[in-house]
């Protein structure tokens, strides 16, 4: 059966999921996850919902779906330890240092990978297998047969984004809103700066990041078809009128086993969208049709909330078939048993009837009484009595029988599962480097590597993959300067386009290269099986110590720490592997699978540097990404060629230097500025978040 999950941003809110017939529903619980705006659970609330969810078949999965510092670790594990305790289903997890400390703190607590892990191929799926997940939540950006290859030959479980809102980068990918207002996603509090205005030619006067509500309710039988385990709704931060109108829509289609009608679709759109609802990405059909908001005053459907709230409010609108069974024989006191579909057996003993007067008790008259489950979370799918003649018993004991058994089977409904306690251990703290750290350069283009660039000496190069396939020369004139050279692979790259960039790697390897640049987990997956010593990216989301370990486990022989972290921070990971920290240019702030140049004018300029522009004047160039996508960029570059001394300090083994918009000339006069030998310093600079820090 297709699992449906909706969310809560309160205790009003799983009482409408639940009434409305959610299979599941998810919650924050504590500080660290991703709606931290959200009016998170304490840990009576959490354990409170979890017991409600159980004894009516509801599983619950807690959002522990956040990058967290190492200090933040050790109350993570807490909260994992308790919410393991008070037996929550599974955890959902994006940072890979909290999968490590999961398996100590609480080994037996299931856990889900975040769609803000931005899984997006199998390879991406059998890594979270790897790592011991028991389920994935896909990338909203994936098409029907993209999601149909990788359902077929999963190893785990998958789920799918079916109704809600829709980022418009890639999620876990998206840097926006902690670059420009300091507020990060990937900390639970983005202030979702793709729904302001945003215009071309010096005017921000469009929307063209900001897309319309995903809405799936015309595939659920395809998705059920293809294996999709679960279907997930979004809207923790939306009010219960909303949670119960959606799940009940979607709840009712699924069990049925057909679309929503027209009447359901309106009700859908009245409740929340922004101009109507889209499946353009499952479609295959990008484009500017996408695209909608929604107003500041949008009007409130009164009635709909209204006959919402009865839903939840007016008593128990769930019930869980039951079976009931009950024994009267001469001189033994009275049995009634309950059970569930799930096999769970409750059985009470009463008084010893006695002989009968008047009238004496007959089975029809036992289970009439025994069917009478009245307000409790049961409806009696069946009843059966055996009673043996001429004997006689009030109807009060059997109500009480039939009160008590229910309750019995409720409390094994909600009893705790048996799991191991475990402690988590941060571990051997590795030392920092003395050295000062190395200098690495990352270009766009293979038209950068300039030859007084490589005079330079950089420690490393990398090179897109493609660039580098299609400009050997390129290659070969840093191996005659003695440069090494990695392949930089793409933050994005469906299964589809997978064949292209390995025949691209082995056109390198037969170069000589033997080390590549990965954002993310199927790529590394990916590279490791082709042979190729791995380094990590920023994608990977290193921002603790225990994800420096984890990929040191997984075969990883470098990282890149998340430029979202502050210097200190980085000075303080313990360093199980060589580290990098991206030191100059403009840092991405979104990658994004709709091409808005395409949108906007209906050509493909992507060759050129195009500037998108904000209600402040600031401009954003937009590059081309691998895949016909874009890459927003940073309006300011940031800059520390005058803070070596600071990063020094670090520990580091590299200092990366991210070309994209400049040209040769420019990329060998940064490099000079933090060898210390020249001038050179950019008109518009920013320090980027290391020294102020994110939310």
């Amino acid at each position: 059966m297709l699992e449906l999950l909706s969310p809560a941003g309160s205790m009003e809110s799983v009482t409408a999921a639940v009434q409305n017939g959610a299979d599941a529903v998810y919650f924050g619980y504590g500080d660290f996850n991703a709606r931290r705006n959200a009016k998170n659970f304490t840990l009576d609330e959490a354990a409170a919902a979890v017991s409600y969810c159980h004894l009516r078949g509801v599983k619950v999965y807690l959002t522990l779906n956040t990058l967290l510092t190492d200090r933040e670790l050790v109350k993570a594990a807490e909260l994992a330890a308790q919410a393991s305790r008070m037996g929550a289903d599974a955890v959902i997890v994006q940072d890979l240092g909290v999968v490590r400390m999961l398996r100590q703190a609480a080994p037996d607590l299931p856990v889900h990978g975040s769609t803000q892990m931005t899984i997006h191929t199998l390879d991406g799926v059998k890594a979270c297998a790897e790592l011991g997940m028991e389920r994935v939540v896909l990338a909203r950006e994936l098409s029907r047969d993209a999601l149909e290859h990788i359902c077929l030959n999963s190893p785990i479980g998958v789920e799918v984004f079916a109704h809600g809102a829709l980022c418009m980068c890639y999620s876990g990918q998206c840097f926006f809103s902690s670059v420009i207002g300091g507020r990060s996603g990937n900390r639970g509090v983005c202030a979702q700066p793709c729904r302001l205005k945003y215009g071309w030619s010096g005017k921000a006067d469009e929307n063209p990041l900001s897309l319309k509500d995903l809405s799936l309710a015309g595939h659920l039988r395809e998705l059920r078809k293809m294996g999709v385990a679960c279907l997930k709704i979004e809207g923790r931060m939306k009010r219960p009128e909303y949670v119960a109108i959606a799940t009940r829509i979607y709840a009712q289609a699924i069990r049925e086993g057909r679309d929503p009608s027209a009447g359901d679709l309106q009700q859908l759109e009245q409740a929340f969208s922004r101009q109507g609802f889209t499946d353009g990405y499952f479609q295959g059909c990008k484009g500017p049709e996408m695209f909608g908001t929604r107003p500041e005053a949008a009007p409130e459907p009164r009635e709909l909330f209204a006959q919402a709230r009865s839903t939840y409010e007016s008593g128990e609108q769930r019930k869980e078939t039951v079976g009931i069974f009950a024994m009267i024989r001469v001189g033994e006191p009275a049995q009634v048993g309950a059970m569930d579909t799930q096999g769970r057996l409750a059985t009470v003993a009463g008084p010893v009837p006695e002989k009968a007067v008047n009238v004496p008790l007959t089975a029809e008259k036992v289970e009439a009484q025994l069917v009478r489950t009245g307000g409790t979370p049961y409806q009696c799918g069946r009843v059966i009595a055996k009673v043996e003649p001429g004997l006689s018993l009030p109807l009060s004991a059997l109500n009480d029988l039939r009160r008590r058994a229910l309750e019995e089977l409720s409390a094994q409904r909600a009893a705790v599962p048996r799991r191991r306690a475990g402690q988590f251990h941060p571990g051997v703290r590795y030392a920092n480097r003395r050295e000062p750290p190395a200098f690495t350069v990352q270009v766009r283009t293979a038209s950068q590597l300039s030859l007084e660039l490589l005079k330079l000496r950089p420690e490393l190069v990398y090179i897109p993959a493609w660039e580098a396939a299609a400009a050997p020369e390129a290659v070969e004139r840093c191996q005659k300067q003695e440069v090494a050279v990695a392949a930089l692979l793409p933050r994005v790259c469906w299964d589809r386009e997978m064949p292209a960039l390995e025949q691209d790697l082995e056109a390198l390897r037969r170069m000589g290269v033997d080390q590549v640049l990965a954002g993310n987990l199927g790529l590394v997956r990916r590279a490791q099986e082709l042979g190729f010593q791995v380094r990590g990216d920023f994608g990977l989301g290193v921002y603790n110590s225990q994800a420096v370990k984890e990929l040191k486990r997984m075969g990883l022989v470098s990282v890149t720490a998340s430029f979202e972290m502050q210097l200190a921070q980085i000075r303080d990971l313990s360093k199980a592997l060589d580290t990098e920290l991206i030191g100059y240019g403009r840092l991405p702030l979104m990658i994004t699978e709709n091409c808005i140049i395409h949108n906007h004018s209906g050509q493909h300029t992507c060759a050129n540097v195009n500037l998108l522009t904000d209600r402040r004047g600031e401009r954003f160039p937009v590059v081309k990404a691998y895949g016909c996508r874009n890459e927003i960029l940073n309006s300011k570059k940031l800059f520390l060629g005058d803070k070596l001394d600071d990063l020094r300090r670090l520990g580091l083994w590299a200092v990366r230097l991210c070309f994209t918009t400049e040209n040769p000339l420019e990329c060998a006069q940064v490099l000079e500025r933090y060898l210390d030998r020249g001038p050179y310093q950019p008109n518009d600079l920013t320090r980027g978040l290391y020294y102020r820090g994110v939310e």
